[in-house]
């Protein structure tokens, strides 16, 4: 690497401290941080101040974080979100692809690109940020409301669809022309198809009970999973489907295990970090000078996916039987191009389909369409009370569809959350269950976990200190969270996330004695258990409940004192 600075150290503290204000900045205009370290990159680029170029160290940097990207991605494909929303995640989700790829295609060929270049254009303007709409989601409490749970479930309909764009490309890449394309098709199909069988045995017959040992530690457990993808992503460049997929695939290899949010949790820092190199690389590849020249087809394909793609959204959900409503909230989380068209980019100029200048317009593009649909999904509900008149055209008479997914909803919701699934949070969970109460229980020793599961409730692997692990939670349904932990600590760090997310239930957390409970009830608990003098009173109730709370004689006595 070349720089000013002399050293890569010195190098990397640079990028780090203009990243964070940079950052800041972004953040007070409540922009993701996506838009933030693209810029950061075309500031202390060549183009502007020069201060550092391409080199290998932030290339691996970038490497690595695209890897657990996809990691995390593979984590959380949960498949239940996909059978519960049915045929609507994949209906919405495959036609949005579809019809997005298509008229984005047309458009390219009518401002002059090749067929080639009009196809990596087009097909980089289907897919959206799973990473910016579940944040900007959660910020709005919106995750566990229809329209967001529809917007998952296509989010990830998209992200299968992306993995399988790339391990196209990737063997059209190794064939060099189309004529050995379906010769290298037919080889990365075979290769493919024994690495997932191997992957399938590891997990049947490996990884879950390795996991299960592993989580005695957290910082092993995470360390493994880091080397889990890593290690699966190396192993798909050499098989021939890129890294990318490769990581992916170890994502999902965990993703049926019950620590999968933990680790998921655990990753999330980590990947924006690494990902802030792979964005500052991105950003200072850009040549101003060139990029001018792409104002004018960037307006156009931005207009395009912001008013297009929800366009498509609200036609099919309204086919499909839902209301205006929900298609509208639904369709402006597709209002933007995601960090997969740009990864999608990089790999096509890195197999050399496209040039730096097609880079430079699907860059822009996304810059445009991420800033602005950040805005637009913000104040949602504000612009559906503006346009709500026009969109009767996207509705059916009688929402059928929207009914059944409400009761569905209705009928798989959480009651309680309980965490902590000792003795006293096991007893706690059966009378619940009991008095027909749904729980999810959650605990952080595995051992727990595991002896829990079967015992007709949901079971997870969490840690109540872990916001991000929170945010995973159904929080928004839930009428109850309940603490068994007597560890004041981490009973205060559980209040203080619950507040932070916004959580509207009620909160009941356990302590050891009478001051450690004041001090819980300051920090915002609706109720707060102390087990033993809990015990030593019902346990007095029901010795003496039956002569109004006196052992007899006590009252004769004590008028004789008098």
């Amino acid at each position: 690497m070349t720089s000013i600075f002399g050293d890569v150290f010195t190098e990397i503290a640079v990028l780090l401290l203009v990243a964070s204000v940079i950052g800041a900045i972004g953040v007070r205009l409540r922009q993701p941080l996506i838009v933030a370290f693209i810029a950061v990159g075309v500031l202390v680029g060549p183009s502007v101040l020069g201060w550092v170029s391409a080199n290998e160290q932030v290339d691996l940097l970038a490497k690595l974080g695209i890897a657990l990207l996809l990691f995390v991605v593979g984590l959380k494909l949960d498949l239940h979100i996909i059978r519960a929303m049915g045929a609507v995640a994949l209906a919405t989700g495959l036609g949005q692809v579809f019809f997005t790829s298509v008229v984005g295609y047309f458009i390219a060929i009518a401002l002059g690109m090749t067929p080639v270049t009009a196809l990596y254009v087009a097909v980089a303007l289907t897919f959206s940020s799973t990473i910016i709409i579940v944040k900007l989601l959660s910020d709005k409490r919106e995750v566990d409301a229809l329209h967001g749970r529809i917007a998952i479930g296509f989010l990830i309909v998209q992200d299968i669809v992306v993995v399988l764009v790339m391990i196209g490309l990737t063997a059209l890449g190794e064939a060099g022309d189309t004529a050995g394309l379906g010769r290298e098709a037919l080889a990365v199909l075979i290769k493919g198809g024994l690495f997932l069988v191997a992957i399938g045995l590891l997990m049947r017959y490996v990884l879950t009970p390795l996991l299960h040992q592993l989580a005695r530690s957290p910082e092993l457990l995470v360390l493994f999973a880091i080397a889990w993808a890593v290690a699966l992503g190396a192993a798909g460049g050499h098989l021939g489907f890129s890294k990318e997929v490769g990581a992916f695939l170890a994502g999902v290899s965990l993703a049926s295990t019950p620590y999968r949010e933990a680790i998921g949790s655990r990753l999330v820092s980590l990947r924006d970090f690494l990902l802030l190199f792979f964005f500052i690389d991105l950003g200072a590849g850009l040549d101003l000078a060139t990029l001018g020249a792409q104002v004018v087809p960037a307006i156009l394909l931005s207009l395009f996916v912001l008013i297009g793609n929800p366009l498509i959204v609200m036609v099919i959900l309204g086919a499909m039987g839902y209301r205006k409503r929900t298609g509208f909230l639904a369709g402006l989380t597709v209002a933007q191009i995601s960090e997969f068209s740009l990864i999608l980019g990089a790999l096509g100029l890195s197999l050399g389909h496209i040039d730096a200048d097609t880079m430079g317009l699907i860059t822009l593009v996304g810059l445009i369409t991420i800033s602005a649909s950040t805005y637009m999904i913000l104040y949602s509900h504000l612009l559906y009370e503006r346009v709500s008149p026009w969109l009767g055209v996207f509705e059916r008479q009688r929402a059928y569809r929207e009914e059944a997914q409400d009761q569905d909803m209705d009928q798989n919701r959480v009651d309680v959350i309980l965490f902590g699934l000792g003795r006293f949070g096991t007893r706690i969970a059966r009378e619940l269950r009991l008095r027909g109460y749904r729980v999810l229980g959650v605990d952080f020793d595995p051992n727990l976990v595991r002896r829990q599961e079967g015992h007709g409730y949901v079971v997870r692997y969490g840690d109540a200190e872990d916001p991000e692990f929170l945010a995973s939670l159904p929080l928004g349904r839930v009428r109850w969270v309940l603490s068994s932990l007597r560890e004041t600590p981490v009973n205060l760090a559980l209040l203080h996330g619950l507040r932070d997310f916004g959580y509207k239930g009620r909160v009941a957390v356990t302590a050891h004695a009478t001051a450690e409970a004041e001090q819980l009830k300051q920090a915002g608990a609706d109720r707060v258990l102390v087990p033993y003098a809990d015990a030593a009173a019902e346990a007095v109730d029901n010795l003496f409940g039956v002569s109004g709370g006196r052992p007899p004689g006590v009252e004769d006595r004590d008028n004789r004192e008098v």
